[in-house]
């Protein structure tokens, strides 16, 4: 399979993507726990089709430790013992914050969940980590990026 389109041989997608990747930067960098991150980047890139983005999060959590247990049961998290409150809400969030079409937005019951568990510096990379992802899996899946291939790091 072949993507319609190189994002990596493009000078305007090259300069799209290093603008993402500092906003992703910023989200990596912050006080929202790094396997919070990745089962949030995961979660949103099965609701997204997104194959590429499935490949490079589940194999960096598995890098970082993470157990096959845990990134088996990411789309069935609400019947899933293995998962915190802290971790559920985020996925809640994750889960609202995709669909927004689908759900009219996110709930105010759960963002105030998500707010019980993460300060306001949290909520903030949480809402950022939703979005920055959400971008890339609409890149992903409409210029059909190949999945697979992807090695633990080999972006920086």
């Amino acid at each position: 399979m072949d993507a319609r389109l190189s994002l990596f041989g493009s000078p305007i997608a090259g300069k799209l993507l290093r603008h993402i990747n500092s906003a992703g930067k910023v989200v990596a960098d912050s006080a929202l726990p790094a396997a919070t991150q990745e089962l949030v980047k995961i979660r949103a890139s099965q609701i997204n089709g997104c194959g590429f983005c499935l490949d490079m999060h589940t194999k960096d959590a598995a890098a970082a430790g993470e157990t096959s247990l845990r990134l088996n049961l990411v789309a069935a998290w609400r019947e899933a013992t293995v998962f915190t409150d802290a971790e559920r809400a985020a996925l809640e969030l994750t889960e609202q914050g995709t669909r927004i079409a689908d759900a009219g937005g996110v709930t105010d019951e759960a963002w105030a969940n998500a707010a019980k568990h993460y300060d306001e510096d949290q909520l903030a990379a949480l809402v950022g980590l939703i979005a920055v992802i959400n971008t890339y899996n609409r890149l992903n899946v409409i210029t059909r990026q190949p999945a697979g291939d992807y090695e633990p790091g080999m972006f920086g």
